[in-house]
């Protein structure tokens, strides 16, 4: 037992702590790879980060949702007539393109149709399936790539003067 002042002691030898640094850093690596995984359908739905999540799940062989923006579907025809000797069915006639900058998945699209007064006298919700008449061949739009689709449904009432469609 020493009786000498603290100050005139010996110092403690230093631990070299290199260990532990490099074990924290591995922890938070392993944490920013679980979140990335576990978020990585939010980040592919921001432009921003899209490019990178692709590239990195690419790398990593995770899989990335198809890119969704209704928005992006420019209507470039559309047409609702009535079919000459069926009373009560309306043919319905589109054509639309995928304007955003990355393949998507094909859109259900909705159908509004309005009397001469604007009341609505029928809405329906078409999945791809119901306006193209089977499952589409390929499941993506491309970028930049137009279709062209036409269908039959009946007349919800007499008096149809106006429609509109938009895409979800």
């Amino acid at each position: 037992m020493s009786h000498a002042p603290s100050f005139m002691r010996a110092p403690a030898p230093v631990r070299s702590r290199r260990g532990e640094w490099i074990a924290l850093v591995l922890l938070a690596l392993a944490l920013l790879a679980q979140l990335f995984f576990s978020q990585r359908a939010q980040l592919a739905a921001d432009a921003r980060w899209r490019p990178l999540v692709l590239s990195a799940c690419g790398a990593l062989r995770c899989s990335v949702p198809a890119w969704r923006e209704p928005g992006a579907f420019s209507m470039l025809s559309r047409d609702v007539i009535a079919v000459p000797g069926r009373p009560g069915v309306l043919r319905v006639q589109a054509s639309f393109r995928n304007d955003a900058a990355w393949p998507q998945p094909w859109p259900a699209l909705v159908l509004a149709l309005s009397d001469a007064e604007g009341r609505q006298l029928g809405v329906r919700r078409f999945q791809p399936r119901d306006y193209l008449g089977a499952a589409p061949g390929r499941a993506l739009l491309a970028p930049g790539q137009a279709t062209q689709l036409a269908f039959d449904i009946l007349e919800p009432g007499p008096g149809v003067v106006a429609f509109d469609f938009r895409f979800e």
